[in-house]
């Protein structure tokens, strides 16, 4: 299981997807999003190397707040071949410097998330050690899972996962993180 250290992270999660979202195909800001987590998930790492978090986020820069799914991946080093994928380096308090990667490209967060939607593995509070999150549903189908990047209150999906996160007005919202997709 993975620990949940209580320490700094610098730069933030957040200064770092300030950065990196708008040279997102999918980001539907025009400048500098104004980011605030507003939720997610996390899944365990079998070896314990990798750090895996499906973060919520919401952008409030714009007229209307527009909620992100960006999942990622901690590592202690490089991830070879995934240049293309690297959010960016932290220092974190604890652990040290951490690469941090898009998750929907690292093989890690993919195998577990498969685990996930075949019922093999659960998924875990976003922030609080060893507590499961029950809020997170999955289920499975054939095909390749595909992120959400963009979170909409009220969708569904036949096969995939969904989960609740929280709105600028402090209400509870469940909507679809990842489909399957049909090869």
């Amino acid at each position: 299981m993975s620990i949940i250290h209580r320490t700094t992270i610098t730069p933030t999660k957040l200064e770092l997807l300030t950065e990196w979202l708008p040279k997102q195909s999918w980001y539907r800001g025009a400048g500098t999003p104004e980011l605030a987590k507003a939720g997610g998930f996390r899944l365990d790492d079998p070896a314990g190397e990798v750090g895996l978090e499906f973060l919520a986020t919401t952008d409030t820069s714009g007229p209307e707040p527009v909620t992100y799914h960006v999942p990622m991946t901690y590592r202690g080093a490089p991830l070879p071949g995934a240049d293309a994928a690297l959010i960016g380096t932290v220092v974190h308090g604890v652990l040290g410097e951490r690469w941090v990667y898009d998750g929907a490209q690292d093989p890690v967060l993919v195998a577990e998330l498969t685990a996930l939607m075949k019922g093999e593995v659960p998924a875990h509070a976003q922030s609080v050690d060893g507590e499961l999150d029950p809020t997170v549903h999955a289920a499975p189908g054939d095909g390749r899972p595909e992120i959400v990047r963009v979170l909409e209150p009220g969708s569904t999906a036949p096969s995939g996962v969904s989960a609740e996160w929280g709105t600028v007005d402090g209400d509870r919202v469940r909507g679809t993180f990842v489909v399957v997709r049909a090869d």
